[in-house]
């Protein structure tokens, strides 16, 4: 599953995406290898130890969700994010809180169904390009041995009409072999052909999405007691071979393995990101807000302690989970957490506030740092943009400067200044290429400026 990596190994490359925080980084790259630690036991061991979650603190947009998400991606791992926000304790209008290992679940059969596809591939391709031959030639009704029931009853055959049905299915015979060596070479790519396509869900289970447990089992038993709706589609033969792929590769599948394998992954390797922790922690008041706190992490609580959640591919235990809460905790603290929550974040991890150095690392280190994104972007308008050093480091004195005079946002803040800087040429590209353009330390000033140095546009613009 990926889990084998070295700590070493895993910080490594969260550095090609995440600038500095190595102690979250750290602490992440232990849990993983824990967990390979952990498999490497006996049975009856493995059962006693269980995963140190972790609780991550620090201001939003330094790099807290996409350290997880970043590592659950690396090592293959089935990963959720949730907002702690969104669950509300029973009575409040909110979602289920055990509707997050059903979410992780259907996560990790997704992963399972892919690697499973990769296996049946060839057999996929097969079936599928037969089943294009079908439909670009198909198959012809034997009417003559239908017309004629007396002569088939006495065996009377007529030799002549026998050999011209023989020379018929030889000639099919050749002309499906030509088309398939058609197929094979993509001369028919766009050739337009109608094939049967599954329709996903129905309106009335779509709106069930969200609701108390009996609705989700409610919504369950519906979606496998009503018949598969499907709708006949014409579609080129490029996009009709990549869904008769597809479906050919699902019906080669074992259901009742891809569920039991995808219920381990999910006890074993599962990864739950539990955001805005901090928003669902007590003050010490007694409001009524906070009372709703308090519920929510009461309930919260029983799938970190470790529970069994019924989900529609099986029993699931949430005994081994790993899960990751992550909160800025400006107005409370950790210690306002409930006692017996708390307890089940044995590891806290503060992540940094983003330096203006930081910045400039961010904006030059990362493979898909924004500026080359935005230089790709406006390549394919025959428009080349270079940033100059300078450009740079005054990029990073603005982010920073108006992160510290309005909301510290991180290195989100970088998002909005580089789209304000470039709305000019992202607007008029298609008009002045081919171009090219230098962004200068000047350039940025004269763009950002005048809005830096305004406190009350900044905070709307910036």
């Amino acid at each position: 599953m990926g889990q084998h990596v070295t700590p070493k190994q895993l910080v490594s490359y969260l550095d090609q995406y995440i600038v500095g925080q190595q102690q979250a980084k750290r602490a992440i790259a232990i849990a993983v290898r824990n967990r390979y630690r952990r498999m490497q036991l006996t049975e009856e061991e493995r059962e006693e130890i269980i995963p140190k979650n972790i609780l991550m603190i620090g201001p939003t947009g330094v790099g807290k969700t996409e350290i997880a998400r970043r590592m659950a991606r690396y090592i293959r791992a089935p990963f959720i994010k949730v907002e702690a926000t969104k669950f509300t304790e029973v009575g409040y209008v909110g979602r289920d809180v055990e509707s997050i290992i059903r979410d992780l679940v259907e996560v990790a059969v997704r992963l399972v169904k892919e690697d499973k596809r990769d296996e049946v591939k060839e057999e996929a391709k097969k079936r599928a390009e037969e089943r294009l031959i079908d439909l670009l030639m198909p198959e012809k009704n034997e009417r003559s041995k239908i017309a004629n029931p007396f002569e088939m009853l006495f065996g009377q055959q007529n030799e002549q009409t026998t050999d011209e049905d023989r020379e018929e299915r030889m000639n099919r015979k050749r002309k499906r072999s030509e088309i398939g060596a058609m197929l094979r070479i993509g001369k028919l790519e766009d050739e337009v052909v109608k094939v049967d396509v599954p329709v996903q869900g129905g309106a009335v289970l779509g709106m069930m999405d969200g609701m108390n447990e009996q609705m989700n089992q409610m919504q369950e038993a519906l979606s496998s007691m009503l018949p598969k709706q499907t709708n006949v589609r014409e579609m080129k033969v490029k996009d009709a071979r990549r869904v008769l792929e597809e479906e050919e590769a699902d019906r080669l599948l074992d259901t009742e393995e891809v569920n039991r394998l995808a219920i381990e992954m999910t006890e074993q390797s599962g990864i739950v990101f539990l955001d805005e922790f901090d928003k669902i922690a007590s003050t010490g008041s007694q409001q009524s807000a906070d009372v709703s706190r308090e519920g929510v992490q009461r309930d919260i609580l029983p799938i970190v302690e470790g529970s069994t959640v019924k989900t529609k591919y099986g029993l699931v235990k949430t005994d081994f989970i790993l899960f990751i809460a992550a909160g800025a905790f400006h107005i409370s603290k950790p210690s306002d957490i409930i006692p017996e929550l708390q307890g089940r974040f044995p590891i806290r991890v503060e992540l940094d506030k983003l330096t203006k150095e930081d910045f400039v690392r961010i904006l030059t280190e990362p493979e898909h740092a924004l500026p080359r994104q935005y230089t790709k972007l406006l390549a394919t308008e025959n428009v080349t943009i270079t940033f100059e050093e300078e450009a740079i480091e005054r990029l990073a004195t603005i982010a920073t400067k108006v992160n510290d005079q309005t909301e510290n946002i991180g290195a989100r803040r970088l998002h909005t200044i580089m789209e304000k800087l470039l709305e000019d040429l992202s607007f008029e590209a298609p008009d002045i290429q081919p171009a090219t353009v230098s962004i200068t330390a000047s350039y940025v000033d004269d763009k950002l400026d005048s809005i830096v140095e305004d406190k009350d546009l900044s905070q709307f613009i910036l």
